[in-house]
């Protein structure tokens, strides 16, 4: 992976981060005249007793430090500001980029993987996207600056100084390759620690573990998991920790290196204690940056980890996608005239096809079934109409204009579903219902929820609309949920209606209840309904029968029960079931 695309995310704010350079210059250029006011507070003001040149070096070294105080918090301001954008615009770029990922991604992809790679990736990124500009200046800056002061103050003493850089060097990249390997592993450890929380402590997770006595063996999953964890992190600890014991021992050798030469007959004499404490002075101020610049180092590398996984998900491709000149409709006009011609599909990786070869007309206002035992491709179909999936062959319109054609937002105006899986948001019931139309009334909330024949039950309610429904909607029964489904897609007043097997889990009273609301829902609309009870299907304008991804006959429900094909069996096996149930 290019470092070149690193820095890339860093180009909107190329005159912040040179502003910040030029602090950090400056800082490091004032902070360089420290030493030399030490040095002549030693071999002159305190040697000589100039009280008068004393106070005014005390002065400048006070001077120097309250002024790259300053320059320090200035540079924090804005390496941190430009540092926390970059990280804002990597959480919503990915986060707007999986928004646009088919539903194929979703059923492949687990969902605390998907959360982990938003949160613990991205956040594992906060150190080296907030401060690793500003760091590499100063440090650098500083090394420099440090480097040219002890040449100035001695050429002999600062060759002694050197030979701590090959040592650090091939210890710094030994560690850099250690904890890119380790901050991988330890990174996928975290998505699958995260996906035994999401999948263990969500409602269904909880019943299901609960029910089937599962709760011992989650809780040795999670401290298998966390424990690996443990390891990890012990392991990226230590390979930094030796390394910093081995270049302290260095480091601490080399003033007793320098104390040594200067008292060598060689040198002896040659050099003032003022040069010579200003000078151990320098040095051990180098140790500090030189270290934090060889572990910029590090942590790019081993960052290099986070970073692939993050662009691994910037890097898919879009299957669904809005059209690059998209249909200039107005949702509100449309007829709502949907043709399904001569369309086959078949799902990523599978060599049998879904569909194949499916022509159906449903005229503006008209409503049509599809039946079929389970696996038929009802569903499938059901998906390619609000385009959840992109047919393979033929297309789908709508007032002759293709699915592909439309924009993804103009589609989900004018194609509205409802389906056996109704997810409620854990918040309140005005904001469940808003998540179709951000800006609905009050009034447009409760004229949608009599509509669904719901609204009496919520107001019957403590809160009313302000109930929170629980996650999933778990305070609410199937039928209470299909309802408050059925308004909130009341909202959205859509030409074009799904229905999705919306009443197959619903006892008898209780479908009636939806079935109700369904009715009123459908009034004017294209309706497309799926379902098991055939019952609930027998008026429809036509009923198309699916069998392994085909239509092989359709009609109205009297003229196949006369025909004595398909559909005939199937409603035959519905009364059966009936009667044994009976």
């Amino acid at each position: 992976m290019s470092l070149r695309r690193i820095a890339r995310l860093f180009t909107p704010y190329r005159w912040q981060l040179a502003t910040v350079i030029a602090v950090i210059v400056a800082s490091s250029v004032v902070g360089m005249a420290s030493p030399f006011l030490q040095r002549a507070v030693i071999d002159d003001a305190l040697r000589t007793q100039n009280l008068h040149l004393l106070s005014w070096l005390v002065a400048g070294m006070v001077a120097v430090a309250a002024i790259t105080a300053a320059f320090g918090v200035v540079q924090t301001w804005i390496s941190t500001r430009v540092g926390q954008r970059v990280m804002h615009t990597l959480r919503t770029t990915v986060f707007a980029h999986l928004q646009r990922q088919s539903l194929d991604f979703f059923t492949r992809t687990r969902t605390g993987e998907v959360q982990s790679r938003i949160t613990n990736d991205i956040g594992g990124m906060q150190s080296l996207v907030t401060s690793t500009a500003s760091s590499v200046a100063a440090n650098l800056t500083t090394v420099v600056a440090s480097a040219v002061a002890m040449v100035a103050l001695s050429w002999k003493l600062s060759l002694i100084s050197l030979v701590v850089l090959p040592p650090a060097v091939l210890l710094t990249k030994r560690v850099a390759r250690m904890r890119q390997a380790i901050t991988a592993d330890r990174q996928r450890e975290l998505a699958d620690l995260n996906v035994i929380i999401d999948e263990s402590l969500s409602v269904s997770g909880v019943q299901l573990a609960k029910t089937m006595g599962a709760a011992s063996m989650l809780v040795d999953r999670f401290t298998a998991s966390s424990a690996r964890l443990i390891d990890l992190e012990l392991r990226s600890d230590l390979a930094g920790r030796w390394r910093m014991a081995a270049m302290n021992i260095i480091f601490a050798a080399i003033p007793a290196a320098i104390y040594l030469s200067a008292g060598l007959p060689g040198t002896a004499g040659t050099l003032t204690i003022g040069t010579i404490v200003a000078f151990t002075a320098l040095q051990n101020g180098l140790f500090r940056p030189l270290m934090s610049l060889l572990d910029v180092g590090v942590t790019l590398t081993s960052s290099l980890a986070l970073f692939a996984r993050i662009f691994e998900y910037l890097d898919l491709p879009v299957d669904v996608a809005d059209p690059e000149s998209p249909a200039e409709i107005d949702p509100t006009s449309m007829a709502g005239h949907v043709r399904i011609e001569d369309v086959t599909f078949a799902y990523p990786g599978s060599d049998t096809a879904a569909l194949a070869g499916i022509t159906l007309d449903v005229p503006a206002g008209a409503t049509l079934a599809l039946v079929g035992e389970t696996g038929s491709g009802k569903s499938t179909l059901a998906a390619l109409l609000a385009r959840l999936h992109d047919v393979d062959a033929g297309r789908i319109t709508i007032d002759g204009v293709d699915l592909r054609d439309m924009t993804l937002t103009d589609l989900a105006s004018i194609v509205g579903v409802v389906s056996q899986e109704t997810y409620l948001l854990h918040t309140t019931i005005r904001e469940n219902l808003r998540y179709a139309k951000a800006d609905a009334t009050d009034a447009e909330l409760e004229q949608a929820a009599r509509a669904a024949h719901i609204h009496e039950l919520i107001s019957g309610l403590p809160a009313g609309y302000d109930t929170v429904v629980g996650s999933r909607g778990y305070r609410f029964s199937g039928g209470e949920k299909q309802r408050l489904a059925i308004a909130r897609t009341l909202l959205r007043n859509p030409r074009v209606l799904v229905l999705d097997e919306a009443t197959s889990a619903l006892d008898n009273e209780t479908e009636r209840a939806v079935q109700r609301a369904l009715d009123e829902l459908s009034v004017g609309r294209t309706t497309i309904t799926i379902a098991h009870r055939l019952s609930t299907v027998r008026d429809a304008d036509e009923i198309a029968v699916l069998d392994h991804g085909r239509v092989v006959e359709s009609g109205t429900h009297d003229a196949l029960l006369e025909r004595g094909g398909k559909y005939a069996a199937l409603a035959g096996g519905a009364v059966a079931a009936v009667e044994q149930v009976r």
